[in-house]
């Protein structure tokens, strides 16, 4: 019987990651894991903060005004419950959602893309649907959302696992020769 989780230089990752088919389609999903329903927003890490403080002027431009409210009243991060979270507006939107053809859109990655800044968004947000857990080391899981079933159709047609799908952003975070070693794995 296979293991739940494999092992790659002290960070675990469960199966799911590697063998889910995944691939996002904005125009069905519109968007959705930006604004899903809770009170928390999206994880941060401590060292985001200033790199997000320096490039919030730009990112602010990007917002609509009940978002920069918010901002400017109560600041674009909270801790709850002892955890670094983004705002939420009305606990649904992430408080950088801005809407394009009515699709929930980062202002960050926007004025990433533009050239503008050089953060593209929190390393949550870039690895979703892939959440980090702490448990004695890091553990990498597939977080189910209902609101992803399309993008668990296209994963299937494109032929595009979760890891393939989140390469950029596993490579960001644990650098390619881990993410290489990660690939490797699936083909013993």
């Amino acid at each position: 019987m296979a293991q739940p989780f494999i092992e790659i230089d002290g960070v675990l990752v469960n199966n799911e990651v590697l063998q889910t088919r995944f691939y996002c389609d904005l125009n069905k999903c519109k968007g959705a894991c930006c604004t899903l329903e809770s009170e928390y927003g999206a994880p941060l890490l401590e060292e985001e903060l200033p790199v997000m403080e320096e490039a919030l002027p730009i990112a602010l431009e990007y917002l609509p005004e009940e978002h920069r409210a918010i901002i400017e009243k109560k600041n674009f991060f909270e801790r709850k419950d002892g955890e670094l979270v983004t705002r939420s507006v009305n606990n649904r939107a992430c408080v950088f959602v801005f809407y394009e053809n009515q699709v929930a859109k980062c202002a960050y990655e926007r004025a990433y893309f533009e050239g503008r800044i050089k953060f593209r968004k929190p390393i949550s947000c870039h690895l979703f649907p892939i959440r980090i857990n702490n448990f004695m080391g890091e553990v990498l899981k597939y977080e189910r959302f209902s609101e992803c079933t399309p993008a668990l159709e296209t994963g299937i047609k494109e032929n595009t696992t979760i890891a393939e799908f989140c390469k950029d952003s596993l490579e960001r975070k644990y650098g390619t020769e881990w993410y290489s070693k990660l690939i490797q794995s699936t083909k013993k």
